[in-house]
């Protein structure tokens, strides 16, 4: 994808979580969601943080040469991990706001910063983050990824609320087709947004699943 759609599925991906939860009490943002541990507003404010680490790497131009890519970078990222530490983290931080929609108020101030500091950037500019050296566009994808596939996370308690938008999920499919390899192709049955749950472990394979996928299911999840 170019530098601009990448500028432009962040700024979809980003709006789509404000779609879902501008419109929450706080009531609907103490439902569960995907994610082991984490409420509406604890995921959204995981998300925030994102925004937040987004601001910061934008405003700060690096000299390359790049040491990851768009999808290489998730692969520092395997299933598995200290996730109890960090969800417990982010259920603390989320609590320590006077009521939950205070982590979407700073949200809706901070996610449309972050797609200016990215429309600002230089496409051909290097960033760090997270102890890694990506070009501008790359670290969009990331950014895109991780929203889109955390937006499915969002609202699997919230059946009226709207998927991620297809720009924001066509950077996240890309994601997930360049860590499985060209050799493998996914079941023609799936949707993206099954894809996209099963590639990251949020949804198991079912042994059908496998047997179409043949060695290529040993690769998932993909990522954690």
């Amino acid at each position: 994808m170019t530098p601009i759609a990448r500028h432009e599925a962040l700024a979809q991906a980003y709006q789509g979580i404000t779609d879902v939860v501008a419109r929450l009490d706080d009531a609907d943002l103490l439902r569960p969601t995907r994610c082991r541990g984490w409420l509406v507003a604890d995921l959204l404010f995981h998300i925030l943080c994102d925004a937040q680490r987004a601001l910061v790497a934008l405003a700060s131009p690096a000299d390359g040469p790049p040491d990851v890519d768009d999808v290489s970078y998730w692969r520092s990222f395997p299933p598995g991990g200290d996730h109890a530490r960090r969800a417990w983290w982010a259920r603390r931080s989320a609590a320590a706001f006077d009521r939950p929609s205070g982590v979407v108020r700073l949200w809706c101030d901070t996610a449309p910063a972050a797609v200016r500091a990215a429309v600002a950037a230089d496409p051909a500019g290097c960033v760090t983050t997270q102890g890694h050296m990506l070009r501008v566009p790359d670290l969009l994808a990331t950014l895109t990824t991780e929203t889109a596939v955390h937006h499915l996370d969002l609202v699997v308690d919230l059946p009226d609320a709207p998927p991620p938008g297809p720009l924001a999920t066509a950077v996240a499919v890309a994601t997930m087709d360049g860590l499985l390899s060209d050799e493998a192709v996914r079941p023609a049955a799936w949707s993206d947004g099954d894809y996209l749950l099963k590639a990251t472990g949020r949804v198991p394979l079912t042994d059908r699943e496998r047997w179409e996928l043949g060695e290529a299911a040993g690769w998932f999840p993909l990522f954690g």
